[in-house]
């Protein structure tokens, strides 16, 4: 097939479905198809009218022509490692994500779109998702508040946050948002809300999107729609969409939008070459504005298919039977089943006694040599805080490192971050009421930290994890001094909160020569914070809490990196806070100064509020030799794969929604869906469907399996899930052996 570039002598070769289960080889394929394109498809020489995209090459330097997509931006830098070493980095391409290409177009082309929507002329800002949250519910306070925006046991921050995911899910679905009521109408049929709650929460939708847009804010629903619907049927934007690239090469679009589809036909009309990879038990992000049937119908626009049959881990073993197990039995299993040894049961009574003997298993193994614990991976429906903390802790007694992956906590749960909102209220005016007795000596422990450098120097620069923990936990201030400092020399006061001398304390003499010097340590640097706030020689509060990780947080080389990953994503939530901040007071200026604004910041991250996770990153070096510890949807988001696997809380029937939950009224917005009420049975379907992918597609990533199984969950309830029949096969297969 000749592309519309064939005037620059260009030629690729037809489009290609490649299609097959986990572990198959289709990235590889796609990146043995990109070596081929290559070789054959000439870059194009960049335009002025390319804007930013020119202006960042220097002369003589060509665009990509290939652009490379996958599913999230942790596959993207695989992704794009994998071709970059193929090729040997000679070959320029564009490597994003799906939501990141439509974002990227919106920006680039904004102009246009300023045009044809008769938008006012200023660069567009996107917001995250935690600040779309609080400004939508400022905006819709009156109706929160009147109850006109309330659903029977949905909290008003939850009622918003429903509201702007029915916006995205529109958009990505390729839906005008005008038809969401309606939608939302048929679907339901009466239940889960009236008519009038569906008519209000388009009016209200329509009222938040005129207004960000008025302001120059972006949503993730916004710029969706912007793409599909108004900048993707221009013209010129189409013009210059098929003059750029000239093939696209898209990994698992079976968890890709609807909108996604639409970008592929309109490049494929033009006469751009694709290679499309699709995984059937894959879906991931089906719930969460994926639309995998909607996607498949790709396969009848490429002129070449190809099934990969390759079978890796467990699947080819038990896949089918597990399925039929879990998803078919009824609950019941058959008597005489025989299951594979590399299928083993952990059955107890209490959840407490499951995680201790599920650490004491990894412990043994690691120790024998029998795995790596790089090799081991933990995953749950849903990994909570005691299952983490209980598995890292009886792990790290042994030495072995465990690492979460993808945690998605909100930021107030770490307690240095904790400890820098405490210095924000210690050093701004006015805050006072956002700072207790509590906090002050949180922040004291925090900050009030002695290395120990001698016992640093003895491993050089690779100190062992031990070792790390042991500088780790050197504390100048512990919990005890810190209190009874907090007690005595913490003066409270609802605007200048007051850190008095140690001397405030009778007994300091007590405390100890290092405690005393490290607390005198902290109030001299806040004085002096406060002194140049004063002064106006503070930036900002971005400045301030830059300040504070660089003096007492960043000169700890040994920091780990789940730590270091939380300060920059304060520092990235803190810089977009301000940002938009300084947007709003540019638009509707108020009479509240820094202080006003630091509160809200404050109270935003104190709520629990969970951030945007910041620009992927991927540890180096030692802290690779870890534990994985993930729930269901980050485990298969990320494509990763263990040896061993052990499947914690087994029985409990959160895995028919595979630890990620739906986004509110997700299958009316389905293509195949839309206009029909969703009924009980197709619910049922849709949770036995979802199973049966989980499964054949986690049994894939392993080789050996540890089913986790307590009689009894948290809250004391008796676990009833869907994988007791598999679970109960497995222990009858352990019997008999």
């Amino acid at each position: 097939m000749v592309t519309n570039l064939d005037k620059l002598g260009t030629e690729v070769s037809d489009s290609i479905w490649i299609v097959g289960g986990t572990r198959s080889g289709k990235t590889a394929r796609l990146v043995e198809q990109f070596c081929i394109w290559s070789q054959t498809v000439k870059p194009v020489p960049p335009k002025v009218s390319d804007g930013w995209r020119s202006g960042r090459r220097r002369a003589g330097q060509t665009a990509p022509a290939i652009l490379v997509l996958a599913a999230n931006g942790d596959n993207r830098l695989e992704l794009a490692d994998r071709i970059a070493v193929a090729t040997q980095g000679k070959y320029t391409f564009h490597s994003t994500t799906p939501f990141g290409f439509f974002e990227q177009e919106v920006l680039l082309f904004w102009p246009l779109l300023v045009q044809s929507l008769d938008l006012r002329a200023q660069f567009p800002l996107r917001l995250q998702p935690e600040t779309e949250l609080e400004l939508a519910a400022r905006l819709w306070r009156r109706e929160l508040d009147e109850g006109i925006l309330q659903q029977t046991g949905v909290s008003p921050n939850r009622m918003v946050r429903r509201t702007l995911d029915l916006l995205q899910l529109a958009a990505v679905s390729g839906t005008p948002r005008e038809e969401i009521p309606s939608l939302l109408e048929q679907g339901f049929a009466g239940d889960g809300g009236s008519n009038n709650l569906w008519t209000s929460m388009g009016e209200l939708l329509e009222r938040w999107r005129q207004w960000c847009l008025t302001r120059g804010l972006l949503t993730y629903g916004i710029v969706c729609e912007l793409y599909w619907r108004y900048l993707l049927q221009d013209g010129t934007y189409q013009q210059h969409l098929a003059s750029r690239y000239q093939a696209v090469i898209a990994d698992d679009v079976d968890d890709y939008p609807a909108i996604s589809g639409h970008l592929f036909d309109r490049m494929l009309d033009q006469g751009a070459a694709g290679a499309f990879s699709y995984n059937p038990d894959g879906g991931v992000r089906l719930g969460l504005g994926a639309d995998t049937e909607y996607l498949a119908r790709l396969e009848s626009r490429c002129q070449s298919v190809e099934n990969l049959d390759a079978q890796a881990g467990l699947g080819p073993e038990i896949g089918d039977l597990a399925v039929s197990l879990a998803v078919n039995s009824d609950g019941f299993y058959p008597l005489g089943l025989s299951l594979p040894g590399k299928v083993r049961s952990l059955q107890t009574t209490s959840r407490a006694q499951l995680l201790r003997e599920t650490a004491e298993i990894i412990v043994d193994a690691v120790k024998s040599k029998a795995v790596e614990p790089q090799e081991i991976a933990v995953i749950a429906p849903g990994m909570d805080a005691i299952a983490r903390y209980s598995l890292t802790e009886i792990l790290a007694r042994d030495g072995i490192a465990a690492a979460s992956l993808n945690d998605q906590r909100p930021l107030s749960t770490t307690p240095e971050i904790r400890a820098l909102l405490t210095l924000l209220a210690l050093v701004y005016p006015g805050l006072g009421r956002l700072v207790d007795r509590d906090a002050v000596a949180e922040m004291l422990v925090v900050l009030g930290s002695q290395k120990h450098r001698e016992l640093a120097e003895q491993e050089d620069s690779h100190p062992t994890f031990n070792q790390k923990s042991q500088i780790q936990n050197a504390k100048s201030i512990d919990q005890v001094r810190a209190g009874l400092i907090a007690d005595h020399c913490f003066c409270p006061d609802l605007d200048r909160p007051q850190l008095l001398a140690i001397t405030a304390f009778p007994r300091w003499d007590r405390l100890g020569h290092r405690a005393a010097a490290a607390y005198e340590q902290i109030v001299e640097w806040i004085e002096q914070q406060r002194s140049q706030q004063q002064e106006r020689l503070l930036p900002s509060p971005i400045a301030l809490l830059d300040r504070a990780i660089q003096k007492f947080l960043m000169n700890d080389r040994y920091l780990p990196f789940d730590r270091l990953a939380a300060l920059r994503e304060l520092m990235e939530t803190a810089s977009h806070y301000w940002e938009i901040n300084g947007r709003m007071q540019r638009v509707e200026p108020t009479n509240g100064g820094d202080s006003e604004t630091i509160a809200r910041f404050i109270q935003l991250l104190r709520q629990g509020t969970v951030t945007a996770n910041p620009f992927p990153v991927r540890s180096e070096g030692r802290e690779t030799q870890a534990v994985t510890l993930a729930n269901i949807f980050q485990y298969r988001s990320s494509r990763r794969a263990h040896k061993w696997h052990f499947w914690l809380d087994a029985g409990s029937p959160l895995w028919l929604s595979g630890g990620a939950a739906t986004l509110f009224g997700a299958p009316l917005f389905l293509r195949s869906q839309q206009g029909r009420p969703w009924q009980t049975e197709e619910e049922t379907g849709a949770d036995q469907q979802r199973l049966r992918r989980i499964l054949l597609d986690l049994l894939s990533r392993c080789s050996l399996l540890y089913l986790c199984h307590s009689e009894l969950a948290v809250n004391g309830q008796e676990q009833t899930g869907p994988l007791l029949p598999l679970i109960h096969s497995s222990v009858s297969c352990q019997q008999s052996a």
